[in-house]
């Protein structure tokens, strides 16, 4: 085994990889961006390297000085991770001609997997159904066009140089064909530095599972069963589970078999994920998509059902160790499900969130596992993947394990930073996914459901005017009566009033009594008991419901999370101003903080409401920044390739009646 490993990445696999590497024993040695100096992996690593600021590109991309890092520390080998770096042949080669191990498979392998075309040209060769479509190289707009029509719609738009989404079009008109190819070369030349696109079929109600496999130097090479993956938002994963509920065991053995047959394609070694469309409607049926030549963000789900160590796994592969095992030592036991948590508001379209983490509160019951690289204190800003954690359970059986993640979920909190926890939850509650009927197109089909943005609870209000009451006790020795906060007036009892706001509710709140023994009224609702004692969380009982919030305060905005949902609540005051902008209409600001990627109008154009003004891109997602109303473009403040913070305007839009 190797002394000592450099880790390529960051967040929460990074401190996934450490945590193997110091059950054996092993030295760790993290990178980080200066977005990242006080970041979670940089803390649990036995050695730390700063590598360049916070622009993936001069850091974590730049792979002179991620190779230099592991020469200057000793390290003998390199782990990639996921993303970033993880199935660039230049990297892998720079670490071979440096003296570097690097922990993944060939470079030839690599090479072959991560173009797309000639992926599906070498595992056709060796017998591996494949999508019908069209993946001649350097295919032009022109080409894809007419591909379309042979094809016949919908078909899919697929880069030929990268996975995860990123730069995948789904197209069910002609009409649409050409902007589409437009925007899919856009995202995949910023994601992957390569617009090359290949064109398929696409799959009706189709089921995206995926086979684990492992491979050794020495001719072995096994698969370790499935993972469904078809809950997905725009070809990007949410939710996965092992084993299918799709799959009968004579189809598993088929699957793994062809997955085996693509990895030996190639003379694959370490661990690796080979990709199937499946149709809903014939699960006998399956087509190769493409191979992930590196560890998947959704291998925890494997680990529980086999019991393996994927990560422990491509170690003892890269430092030249047999498998210890053979096929029929697999056995998958009970099931597994992972849920990932992200930075993002569901309610308005899934715009990245960002802030500074103010707590973590994660579920400690033993069929739970929490991959994170989170800590209190941690920026999220747009530099990076939204990914914050992984929530997984495990359970006999499919129907306890789903029952568990929610209840996982439900315990989990990221105060400080909105998510998506409530939107996870309800789709875990989802009927069709209860029963195990999923297919990659159903949460876009259940998304206004899904999403729907709920009513913040009189609770919650109740639940932050008590613990602002708690906060105005007199503490000491000596209590001074009128220091006590209990409304006292001439000829009455006066209630204390807390004028607050959350999410799109001003409320003002009543209060009566002490912390212990209260009288509450919201708005003109009805006076209620209530009471509240702050220890680990806020435990506030209001109408005789009885809530416990995990709670953090952050200047006047209080922090509040139960069941799954987080509240930020906030005094009238403060917000008083940005209303107003939102009311005035003409600004167009941006929804998130990110970076301008396009620049559509100029000043002296006239648009109508909805008309496309900008693209600006944070976390690896573009948003498009839309006219609010018909008029002219008076003013445009920003650039393209320009940063932009949250809330700053972009561009103004005058309407006719506004004008001079």
């Amino acid at each position: 085994m190797f002394a000592s490993v450099l880790i390529a990445n960051r967040g929460e696999i990074a401190v996934r990889v450490i945590r193997t590497l110091r059950r054996l024993g092993v030295r760790s040695v993290a990178v980080y961006s200066d977005a990242d100096a006080g970041a979670r992996h940089v803390r649990e690593a036995d050695v730390a390297v700063r590598i360049g600021p916070a622009a993936a590109r001069e850091s974590y991309l730049a792979i002179d000085k991620v190779v230099a890092a592991a020469v200057s520390t000793g390290a003998e080998a390199v782990h990639p991770g996921y993303g970033f770096l993880a199935e660039n042949v230049g990297f892998a080669r720079a670490c071979a001609e440096a003296g570097l191990v690097f922990i993944g498979p060939p470079v030839s392998a690599i090479d072959a997997m991560g173009d797309k075309i000639r992926a599906k040209l070498t595992v056709s060769a060796a017998g591996v159904p494949v999508v019908p479509g069209r993946t001649a190289p350097g295919m032009t707009d022109d080409d894809l066009v007419v591909a379309a029509g042979e094809i016949g719609y919908p078909v899919l738009l697929k880069p030929s140089a990268g996975g995860g989404g990123k730069g995948m079009r789904l197209v069910e008109e002609p009409d649409g064909l050409r902007s589409a190819i437009e925007s899919a070369r856009r995202e995949a030349r910023g994601s992957f530095g390569d617009e090359t696109l290949l064109i398929e079929r696409f799959v009706l109600r189709p089921r995206h599972i995926e086979i684990q496999v492992l491979a050794d130097s020495f001719g072995t090479t096994l698969h370790l069963g499935e993972r469904e993956c078809s809950l997905q938002r725009r070809h990007q994963k949410i939710i996965e589970e092992a084993p299918s509920p799709l799959l009968d065991a004579a189809t598993r053995a088929r699957m793994g078999a062809a997955a085996v047959d693509a990895a030996k394609a190639v003379d694959y070694t370490g661990a690796g994920t080979v990709e199937f469309i499946v149709s809903a409607d014939r699960p006998d049926e399956f087509f190769f998509m493409e191979m992930n030549t590196r560890l998947q963000v959704e291998h925890p789900v494997t680990e529980e059902v086999t019991g393996l160590d994927l990560v422990e796994q491509q170690l003892l592969v890269a430092a030249g160790e047999r498998l210890a095992l053979a096929q029929s030592d697999v056995e998958l036991r009970g099931h597994a499900v992972e849920a990932r948590v992200y930075a993002e508001d569901p309610t308005t379209g899934f715009l990245p969130t960002g802030g500074t983490v103010l707590a973590v509160r994660t579920s400690t019951a033993d069929w739970a596992r929490i991959d994170s690289g989170l800590l209190p204190g941690s920026v999220v800003g747009s530099d990076y993947d939204p990914m914050l954690a992984k929530v997984i359970a495990r359970g006999a059986d499919r129907a306890e394990a789903l029952g568990r993640l929610s209840s996982a979920l439900s315990a989990t909190a990221v105060l400080g930073v909105g998510t998506n926890i409530a939107f996870l939850r309800a789709l875990l509650a989802d009927e069709d996914v209860r029963a195990g009927r999923m297919d990659t197109q159903l949460v876009e089909r259940r998304l206004d459901e899904l999403t729907r943005a709920e009513p913040v609870p009189d609770d919650v209000f109740a639940a932050a005017a008590l613990d602002e009451l708690l906060s105005l006790q007199p503490s000491g020795a000596v209590v001074d009566p009128w220091d006590v906060p209990n409304g006292w007036r001439i000829g009455a009892v006066a209630p204390i009033p807390f004028r607050l706001t959350c999410g799109d509710r001003d409320v003002t709140v009543l209060v009566r009594g002490t912390p212990a023994a209260a009288s509450v009224q919201v708005d003109d609702g009805p006076w209620a008991p209530a009471s509240v004692v702050r220890g680990e969380s806020l435990s506030v009982t209001f109408d005789g419901r009885n809530t416990h919030y995990a709670r953090a305060l952050d200047g006047e905005t209080l922090w509040l999370a139960a069941g799954g949902h987080t509240w930020a609540v906030t005094e009238w005051s403060t917000l008083e101003g940005s209303a107003a902008a939102v009311d005035g209409g003409g600004p167009i600001t941006s929804p998130m903080p990110g970076t301008v990627l396009v620049v559509k109008v100029s000043v002296g154009d006239e648009v109508a409401a909805g008309a496309p003004l900008l693209v600006v891109e944070a976390m690896k997602m573009e948003h498009t920044i839309t006219a609010k109303v018909d008029g002219v473009v008076s003013e445009l403040t920003v650039q393209a390739g320009q940063q932009v913070a949250l809330n700053q305007t972009l561009a103004v839009v005058t309407p006719p009646e506004d004008r001079p």
